[in-house]
């Protein structure tokens, strides 16, 4: 069938007739304005809301056209049944069970998180190690990044990857693999700044926490200080009548172990976890590598379904048959039941953690789904897309967003209690700004990755964010907002919820380059220096770092190749650079290169 050209579009308009369009599997964003007679500058215009970033140029894939042509009140017919397998990503926490009367019960999914040395690990081999038989001692062979317990007859899984941050991560790529989060505190330590992140992590993911209070052996451990320090941070347990679990332990004495296993089974039984053991397969690879003798492996979660030894399947970009598949003693199995992890050999290269992995019909059906995501690589990803502030006032406007998710962070914690209070206050009953999590200091890559996760923004007053934190917010469109005065901030999150917000000249990190030595001219000083990443340009805006400390903002004058004048230098090579105004350089001084542009 011939798409509809614009005039034949507008005629059915203007006849009162359907708006109906055909669109093919690829299809510019010109052509597909012109066949719904409108504005290319629209179109890209609402692309980019959804997180696209597109040129008029550019192609764009069957799916994003469609829902884009949905959003302008046409009607799409599908050209042929090449869409039964769709290419769109397989969002596993989305997954509708044709039956409810085939669901089962299913066992929890666990991921331990807390602060460094509190005994995360070490409380995970413990309870690995209560549930191994001596037959089973030596059939350990493989770590296999997660494995199953038996407790009293019921399973429990868990991720053998401790962390708030991969748990975030692979969070912020779609994949929702935790039923539960078990919270370590040591008793002796309590609260320290990583169980707070860790606290806010597990909120923002709406997953319940188990509290595990580590190290009660010890003659310094203080249970109770650790309770009211919990109760603090949002976290009310059930002796004091709230809904959290905690439950005293040592990974060093076993006690206590047995009782947090059957609390984990306890909040799995009220939260009513089931799946779909008699449908296709669908998971989330854990973790992935590539094995010298047998080629890419990579463990995988199953959430529903059963995936089987022989299954074509889909993880990522990559795909292939699975020839073989073990569990974590490094036997080999047949299939794997919904919340079972596996080991499987025979992906054509190495996935990423977090892909989502699907089981489809045959190889032929793997291959239209691989071309379709190496099609939409360049305009989409696995994850949530987080948004700029701009955008979520757009959004807010339209009615599309009733919620603005904050990740804050300044300088002292004074300001960080003064701001969450302002911005608390801005709530309303129809807009909810969501502070999902609060520090001191600098904007951490965890920082960057939990705005993500959670589709929000990050915030600093008075901090800033280190060179690999802005790079990894660049890469992923996470919006980071600098300010310096507390009612700027609190007018722009205003504005933002009302819808009101304007696009404004934001800063962008050009390069940085470090002062390796210091050589004295006529007229002052050059710093002589490396440039550690990104670019360096003649004229560019700078500032110069000591430190955390900013000795000068102003611009660069001069920048030399060792004699010629250069207009630019990259990272990775060397040069001179005088600065406009300034010249106490010291070796180890950083010098910043910006820019501003216009945002939104």
């Amino acid at each position: 069938m011939k798409p509809q050209t614009s005039d034949e579009t507008r005629a059915a308009d203007a006849s009162g007739g359907e708006k109906t369009l055909t669109i093919p599997d690829t299809i510019s964003v010109r052509e597909l304005a012109e066949i719904m007679g409108t504005s290319p500058l629209e179109l890209i215009k609402e692309l980019i809301k959804n997180g696209v970033m597109a040129s008029i140029n550019q192609s764009i894939n069957h799916d994003v056209a469609v829902a884009l042509a949905r959003q302008f009140g046409f009607t799409v017919e599908e050209e042929t049944a090449a869409a039964e397998i769709s290419p769109a990503k397989v969002e596993v926490s989305q997954v509708k069970e044709e039956d409810t009367n085939q669901l089962e019960p299913r066992p929890p999914v666990v991921t331990i998180m807390g602060h460094v040395d509190h005994g995360k690990t070490s409380l995970l081999d413990v309870i690995r190690q209560t549930n191994v038989t001596a037959q089973e001692v030596g059939g350990i062979t493989q770590h296999i990044g997660a494995y199953q317990v038996n407790v009293n007859g019921q399973k429990i899984t868990f991720i053998d990857t401790p962390g708030h941050e991969s748990f975030t991560a692979m969070r912020a790529r779609g994949a929702r693999v935790t039923d539960i989060a078990v919270l370590v505190v040591a008793a002796d330590d309590g609260i320290m700044p990583q169980t707070v992140e860790a606290i806010d992590h597990a909120k923002a993911a709406g997953v319940p926490i188990v509290v595990a209070i580590n190290k009660t052996d010890l003659p310094d451990a203080n249970p109770e200080r650790v309770k009211q320090q919990l109760a603090e941070h949002g976290l009310v347990i059930e002796e004091w009548g709230g809904d959290v679990i905690t439950v005293p332990v040592s990974a060093k004495t076993k006690e206590g172990i047995e009782l947090l296993l059957e609390n984990i089974l306890l909040v799995a039984e009220i939260s009513q976890l089931k799946a779909n053991p008699d449908r296709s397969a669908a998971g989330t690879i854990i973790e992935a590598e590539l094995d010298p003798q047998r080629g890419p492996m990579a463990t995988v979660l199953v959430q529903t379904g059963t995936l089987r030894a022989g299954d074509v399947v889909v993880a990522g970009e990559t795909g292939g048959k699975v020839k073989a598949m073990f569990n974590e003693w490094g036997q080999r199995v047949k299939e794997a039941g919904p919340s079972t992890p596996v080991k499987i050999l025979g992906l054509q290269s190495v996935p990423r953690a977090g892909d989502l992995l699907q089981a489809v019909p045959d190889e032929k059906a793997a291959r239209t789904i691989m071309e379709a995501k190496e099609r939409e690589a360049d305009l989409t990803r696995v994850g949530p897309r987080a948004l700029t502030l701009e955008a979520v006032s757009g959004e807010i406007a339209a009615g599309k967003v009733k919620e603005l998710a904050v990740v804050l962070k300044a300088d002292v914690q004074g300001s960080v209690e003064a701001i969450r209070s302002s911005l608390e206050k801005l709530s309303s009953d129809r807009l909810k700004v969501n502070i999902i999590h609060t520090g001191t200091g600098n904007i951490s890559e965890s920082d960057v990755m939990l705005a993500l996760a959670s589709q929000g923004i990050a915030i600093g007053f008075n901090v800033k964010a280190e060179p690999g934190t802005r790079r990894l917010a660049q890469t992923e469109g996470v919006d980071i907002r600098y300010y310096t005065i507390i009612y700027q901030l609190i007018e722009d999150m205003e504005k933002a919820l009302q819808g009101l917000l304007e696009p404004t000249m934001v800063e962008v990190i050009d390069g940085h380059a470090e002062v390796r030595e210091v050589f004295r001219v006529r007229g002052g000083r050059v710093a002589g220096c490396y440039v550690l990443d990104g670019s360096i340009s003649r004229g560019s805006a700078c500032r110069v770092l000591r430190g955390q400390e900013v000795l000068r903002t102003s611009r660069i004058a001069s920048l030399r190749r060792f004699k010629d004048d250069a207009r630019e230098v990259q990272a990775g090579y060397e040069c001179g650079i005088v600065v406009s105004d300034f010249d106490d350089f010291q070796e180890g001084d950083v010098i910043e290169a910006f820019h501003r542009e216009r945002k939104g």
